[in-house]
């Protein structure tokens, strides 16, 4: 039996019925008996101030790095803004990666990301931004396959269900995901 991997999931919108939020709370059901995905909100973190960075940082930046810290790999699930990532986002890359020499993001953590738009082109711009910074962060960007997802508004019923054709897709990330965890963490 394989080993259950805890993920942390780093949502890019902070509306809270956002599709971004819902697709990550859907897809527990999708990685039963081997993940566990877990939400770490990034709605609370103050905008990264090395002044605020000293001998005690803030409780929240405290808090968000030791969930960095305690995660096997790290899932990004994130709208596109302006061809890029939310402004609160990169504020948790800023705030993970940081004080210099101590990022919590880890030292070759696998990762994946999943990107959304109401448009066609399903977060391209975002997907590509996140992977630039995974470079410096020295993550394990999950290559293939690559989740956009376009019309993301059209995923779920009015009871908040998953439509089977969105459920299959993600399906398919998820286990690939799962793939590059092990083969990233046991390597």
């Amino acid at each position: 039996m394989s080993r259950i991997y805890s993920i942390a999931i780093l949502i890019g919108s902070l509306r809270r019925d956002s599709t971004n939020r819902k697709i990550a709370t859907a897809l527990n059901e999708l990685t039963a008996g081997k993940l566990t995905l877990n939400i770490v909100e990034i709605g609370d973190l103050p905008l990264y101030n090395q002044d605020l960075d000293g001998d005690t940082p803030p409780p929240s930046y405290t808090s968000f790095r030791n969930a960095l810290y305690n995660a096997d790999g790290f899932l990004f699930i994130t709208p596109e803004y302006n061809r890029s990532i939310p402004g609160a986002l990169k504020n948790a890359i800023d705030v993970g990666s940081r004080p210099y020499g101590k990022s919590a993001w880890g030292a070759a953590k696998p990762a994946a990301i999943i990107t959304t738009s109401p448009g066609q082109i399903g977060g391209f711009g975002a997907n590509h931004h996140l992977r630039q910074c995974f470079v410096f962060l020295n993550l394990l960007c999950m290559q293939q396959p690559e989740a956009y997802l376009g019309n993301a508004g059209s995923f779920f019923d009015e009871n908040g269900i998953l439509n089977e054709n969105i459920k299959s897709f993600l399906q398919n990330i998820m286990d690939a995901f799962f793939t590059h965890i092990e083969s990233s963490l046991n390597s």
